[in-house]
């Protein structure tokens, strides 16, 4: 199992595929794409669990967090998000956020993160801020 740099191109497809199946790849790509670190969980040569991160001062954002359906309950999206911490507890990051769809925001608490602000609806789906302090 490893964790590297994933090219845009196939983060989009793993987007797609388990965000939103029923768009084009254009309709996952977000603002900031060019410039955001894409890591990707690969597995015995095949892709599992994409995330991407998005920094701003001292401050990341990971977005399209996503592990492939048939992949999921089986712990790459953990390792993944774990390795996310990790990497960047060492840093000059003092926080990590996110929007997590309503029904995952539990599945982001077992990792230190907490709701911050009330839900809010985009694309017809309910989203809450998510984040944790890095120390």
């Amino acid at each position: 199992m490893q964790i590297q740099e994933i090219p845009i191109q196939q983060v989009l497809v793993i987007r797609q595929e388990v965000m939103w199946p029923d768009k084009d790849l254009d309709f996952v790509k977000v603002s900031g794409d060019d410039a955001a670190i894409h890591l990707g969980l690969v597995d015995a040569g095949q892709l599992k669990s994409v995330i991407s991160i998005f920094k701003e001062h001292q401050s990341i954002q990971f977005r399209k967090f996503a592990t492939l359906v048939s992949d999921q309950g089986k712990g790459y999206g953990s390792i993944l998000l774990n390795h996310v911490f990790e990497q960047f507890s060492q840093s000059d990051i003092k926080q990590i956020w996110c929007h997590a769809r309503v029904p995952k925001a539990q599945f982001y608490e077992k990792f230190g993160m907490k709701k911050a602000g009330e839900t809010f609806l985009k694309n017809g789906i309910e989203y809450v801020k998510m984040e944790k302090r890095i120390s």
